[in-house]
């Protein structure tokens, strides 16, 4: 067999756009801001109030990837939750607060990381903004001013007639500029609203308005297929332009889902380090294999692979031998058989029927390689399945 290199890249790879320079704060440990990598976000869906449950599926999301975990707390169980939620998290946890302000203070007493806040739905908000700011500030508490078009102020809706973005950023920077007089900086701003356009159009503004950390987020995006091109669009629009210092995709899907595509969305922009990477061909009459089944069992198999990996599967001599050639590895298919390429060479040739198993056990030695050249990477020896 052919030795070959395979040396981790030595230059960091190509980014669309420089970030955006905003200023930073802390979300526990997770900085959020242009020093920090951009964080991906989710959300429970489990009762609050039921913690084991709670605290089951935030250990489910931190193994998919989440940085930063939300819970709802919509009433006093749920605040008296929060303390054990807080302390036996794995990641940060900040308390989704609306419409009772004295769950503010009960999640900056209870050891959240931070509290989300939504000033279009809590009552009298603006009188308290001092109260929380000082509290925040005691217990190292940081702060998400979460507008939402859904519960825009209606002093605002009145004077736009609708969730325009003028509006949305009118709302977030006049509370910005409440915490701020009173000495408090450390909070983060969303302007969400379920039209991208309207999105995207309301982060450019508001990034225009001052240096503050910003959390992207389309809401109510909408069942999974439908969500994730809806973030994926506003989220590249935006994350293309350096606009977006921590992203929460909001999918009517298991929250394990909204973290896969945010982590796939920051990895394809090339803002957070490449994991596995399937590149396959979407099959044409020229294919002389079953591209579709092969793509399909070869993720399978590979599922749960961390090191960064390109694996081209390919299934016809027009683009397979060049895509294959650039991958880390892959297979040019045709005529019964498949050529396995790694970094670039030919390796070997195997029928058609052993396409799968030989990419995946290349696959598995190449992470193996990988990890003994870098031994802080992590984990590449995923539960194989060949079906």
């Amino acid at each position: 067999m052919t030795s070959v290199s395979l040396g981790m890249p030595s230059a960091p790879p190509p980014v669309l756009a420089p970030r955006r320079k905003t200023r930073q704060i802390k979300v526990g440990p997770v900085g959020v801001g242009s020093d920090s990598p951009i964080s991906v976000q989710s959300m429970t869906t489990t009762p609050t109030t039921d913690i084991n449950a709670t605290l089951q599926q935030i250990a489910e999301l931190t193994a998919s990837g989440c940085d930063i975990v939300r819970v709802a707390c919509p009433s006093a169980d749920d605040a008296a939750a929060l303390p054990i939620i807080a302390k036996k998290s794995q990641i940060p946890v900040i308390a989704d607060i609306h419409f009772q302000p004295k769950y503010v203070f009960a999640a900056i007493e209870a050891g959240c990381a931070a509290v989300r806040v939504n000033p279009g739905n809590i009552r009298k908000f603006d009188d308290q903004v001092k109260e929380i700011a000082q509290a925040a500030k005691d217990h190292g508490t940081s702060i998400r001013i979460g507008v939402n078009a859904g519960s825009l102020e209606p002093g605002l809706l009145k004077k736009y007639g609708k969730a325009t973005p003028e509006a949305l950023v009118e709302s977030a920077v006049w509370e910005a500029s409440l915490f701020e007089e009173h000495g408090f900086h450390d909070f983060k701003i969303s302007v969400k609203h379920n039209d991208p356009v309207v999105m995207v159009a309301a982060y450019e503004m508001l990034a225009e308005k001052g240096d503050w950390p910003l959390h992207l987020g389309v809401t109510e995006a909408g069942p999974a297929f439908q969500g994730t091109i809806k973030s994926a669009t506003a989220f590249g629009a935006l994350l293309s332009k350096g606009i977006g210092d921590t992203i929460r995709v909001s999918l009517s899907a298991p929250p394990v889902e909204e973290v896969k595509v945010g982590n796939q969305i920051l990895q394809s922009l090339n803002l957070r380090p490449r994991k596995l990477e399937i590149v396959s061909c979407p099959s044409c009459g020229r294919a002389q294999v079953d591209v579709y089944t092969l793509a399909e069992q070869v993720t399978s198999g590979l599922e749960g692979m961390e090191v960064p990996l390109r694996v081209a599967v390919m299934g016809c001599v027009v683009n397979g031998p060049g895509e294959a050639r650039e991958a880390d590895l892959g297979v040019a298919s045709g005529n019964g058989k498949g050529q396995i390429f790694v970094k670039g060479q030919v390796i070997k040739t195997v029928p058609e029927h052993e396409i799968v198993e030989t990419l995946i056990e290349e696959a598995m030695r190449i992470a193996e390689e990988m990890e003994s050249d870098d031994p802080s990477a992590p984990s590449g020896s995923p539960v194989v399945s060949v079906s």
